[in-house]
């Protein structure tokens, strides 16, 4: 059975959070440094300031879902260490 991960990334030079979800966080985290996801290139560079590990796809959507509303964006904000 293959693990998902929810991952946040911070922009510190932009102020700026990422919310996603994949089964292989080292590859993603690398595809955002290498600028080859159209939605952070722009804001780079970034850093992981949170994930977590979910059972299954499902879970990881439900997870990312909560994690991009206000409530969600709050507690991943407690994350961030300038």
């Amino acid at each position: 059975m293959n693990k998902f991960f929810v991952y946040c990334l911070y922009s510190d030079i932009y102020d700026r959070l990422y919310i996603g979800q994949t089964d292989n966080i080292e590859r993603r985290f690398k595809q955002h440094s290498d600028g080859y996801v159209i939605s952070t290139k722009r804001y780079l560079p970034y850093r992981i300031i949170y994930f977590e590990e979910v059972p299954d796809r499902a879970s990881a959507f439900r997870r990312e879902k909560e994690l991009k509303v206000t409530k969600g964006r709050m507690f991943l904000r407690t994350f961030i260490v300038k």
